[in-house]
């Protein structure tokens, strides 16, 4: 179990603007404060697109819950992580001391069933609080089968969503990052111009819409080595260390990977997105002023000129359709500004942002985009978002799937985009699923038809009315 002092070291997180000017560490949980993900959940949610690992839940059967596509990440080969694994601890467990042999045969199955590259074991409330010594369990496995097997002290109870990303990016520095080297390039491959190796933490590759940015970065010349954790394999996360410089994605989720690769091996990082066409352009602008290459940064700006210039061409009759449409726009981390230049690239206005999530950094780019009086909500409530949605005129709010039926019921148009989404917005050519999918949502003749009175209603106004007037008719003889 992890003590009072891990926690507040991963509380006290250096790289968060917000402690650089105030020197206050992140803020602390509050009872209730976990009920938009605890600890665990966001320890599952930044690993478990590893596709190629066993991922083992060392609790009740309750934490595990429903694997199979629970998660909107998409993966182009292994399916693994897509099997729930558990220790389906029980109360019997518990009271007779059985919690740690059940975790050493949940191993050894995993292993002898699947035979994956590396097993991860999640710790939850139950057995943190009883004291099982995950580490030393994981250990002995590890020895026993010759198989990586990975601890992540996660237990619910720790705190928030996002310090249980943190925790799953410490465990990836401490035990796999640096354990192999890459692999050579093909001798297949020819090419007269320098091939890199980037990192990207963060991105999960929500509806595969990583891929849309990917072939990008490969005519560039630029081999992702990895991809924390969006479609990555074990082995990919091993040779991490090796890469020239690493790109944020989303800031507040796993900053602590990127700021220790700095410290343990000196690669640069920078922060960014491929929400957008802005954004796009300026991330593949990032790559090649950090790798400082002439030649590559020659090539950038011709791809960026190649591919403007056609996703804006496709943009224009859709941008006809959705000019000056207003937006309330409630995520939080990257989102909450990333999206919103995706939204201005339309010509949408955004009447407010969620910042539930947001690092002061994130705030100060969202007042960068939006201007010094923004609206920025942190209620995230029913009434609260219907409010925002009736005072400024929405025509449709952009949330997570939880909001969907709020929304729906208010008769609101509703587009997700977290990560349960199907429809990936990422890169160029995502803008131009983005602006489908807005299309399609706020036009749609559902909202004519569910806004308009109910045909009895209808009906009943109409003979109440005609009654009236024959009765109005005899008294006037």
């Amino acid at each position: 179990m992890k003590s009072t002092k891990d926690i507040a070291a991963l509380l006290d997180e250096p790289a968060c603007e917000h402690n650089k000017k105030e020197k206050s560490g992140c803020a602390k949980p509050k009872p209730g404060a976990s009920a938009g993900g605890c600890a665990f959940d966001g320890a599952q949610i930044a690993l478990l697109p590893i596709a190629d690992v066993a991922h083992i839940v060392h609790g009740p059967i309750a934490c595990a819950g429903s694997s199979w596509d629970n998660r909107g990440t998409r993966s182009s080969g292994a399916d693994l992580y897509r099997i729930g694994m558990t220790t389906d601890l029980t109360e019997q467990d518990i009271v007779m001391g059985r919690a740690e042999k059940r975790l050493f045969h949940a191993i050894k199955q995993a292993i002898d069933t699947y035979h994956p590259p590396a097993v991860f074991i999640y710790n939850t409330c139950v057995p943190a609080l009883i004291g099982d010594d995950i580490k030393a369990v994981c250990k002995s496995a590890e020895e026993r089968w010759g198989v990586p097997v990975v601890p992540i002290d996660s237990a619910g109870f720790y705190g928030t969503k996002n310090l249980g990303n943190r925790i799953a990016g410490d465990a990836m520095v401490d035990y796999v990052i640096g354990t192999r080297d890459p692999d050579p390039l093909p001798a297949t491959i020819k090419t007269n111009s320098k091939v890199h190796d980037v990192n990207l933490i963060g991105e999960y590759n929500i509806a595969g819409e990583f891929w849309h940015v990917l072939p990008l970065l490969d005519e560039l010349g630029l081999r992702v080595l990895c991809t924390l954790s969006g479609d990555a394999r074990f082995r990919e996360v091993q040779t991490m260390h090796k890469a020239e410089v690493n790109m944020m994605v989303c800031s507040k989720a796993m900053v602590n990977v990127a700021r220790k690769l700095q410290k343990n091996y000196g690669t640069p990082w920078f922060e960014g997105s491929f929400y957008g066409i802005t954004d796009t352009s300026q991330a593949l602008r990032d790559f090649a002023k950090s790798l400082n290459d002439v030649d590559l940064t020659t090539r950038t700006e011709a791809l960026i000129l190649r591919e403007e210039t056609r996703v804006r061409k496709e943009l224009e009759p859709w941008k006809v359709r959705l000019k000056n449409k207003r937006v309330l726009l409630f995520t939080g981390g990257v989102k909450s500004w990333s999206v919103i230049s995706a939204l201005q690239d339309l010509g949408m206005v955004v009447v407010a942002t969620g910042t539930k999530k947001s690092t002061e950094e994130d705030k100060a780019r969202i007042r960068e985009l939006m201007g010094e009086d923004t609206v920025m909500i942190d209620d995230g409530s029913p009434r609260a978002l219907l409010k925002i949605v009736h005072d400024y005129k929405a025509d449709i709010l952009i949330a997570g799937g939880r909001n969907m039926y709020t929304a729906l019921k208010a008769k609101i148009p509703f587009l997700d985009i977290n990560q349960e989404r199907e429809f990936g917005y990422e890169g160029y050519q995502g803008m131009l699923e983005l602006v489908r999918q807005l299309a399609l949502t706020i036009e749609s003749p559902v909202w004519k038809s569910v806004r308009a009175p109910a045909p009895w209603k209808v009906s009943a106004d109409t003979a109440s009315f005609e009654g009236q007037s024959i009765r109005a008719e005899v008294a006037n003889g």
